[in-house]
């Protein structure tokens, strides 16, 4: 085999650890709740063709997200993403903060 080919299969550490757990979905919303600990509930909201009258419906979800990064504060823009059941309602992670609240 070629050196080309041996590289090609070798795949990086932390490349294979996400191939395993599969692609986790990431969503992006807005912080509505920190009064609890460790824990936000963030608010997606989307856009979703109406079926019959083909007009486009603003929709909105509320998740509740694990978060371990300090200063998230209501109004921020975060990126959640999937993980393990948590708690009772909670499946989902803080990553990272988009943009911080305008005061």
């Amino acid at each position: 085999m070629s050196e080309e080919t041996l590289q090609n299969q070798e795949a990086p550490a932390t490349d294979a650890a996400a191939k395993s757990r599969g692609r986790r979905s990431e969503k992006i919303g807005t912080v509505t709740s920190d009064k609890m600990t460790k824990t936000v509930v963030v608010r997606v909201d989307r856009l979703v063709l109406h079926p019959v009258y083909k007009r486009y419906v603003r929709k909105r979800s509320k998740f509740m997200a694990h978060n371990e990064i300090e200063g998230v504060s209501i109004g921020d823009q975060v990126r959640i993403v999937e993980t393990r059941p948590l708690s009772a309602r909670k499946r989902w992670r803080v990553v990272e903060v988009l943009r911080k609240a305008s005061k």
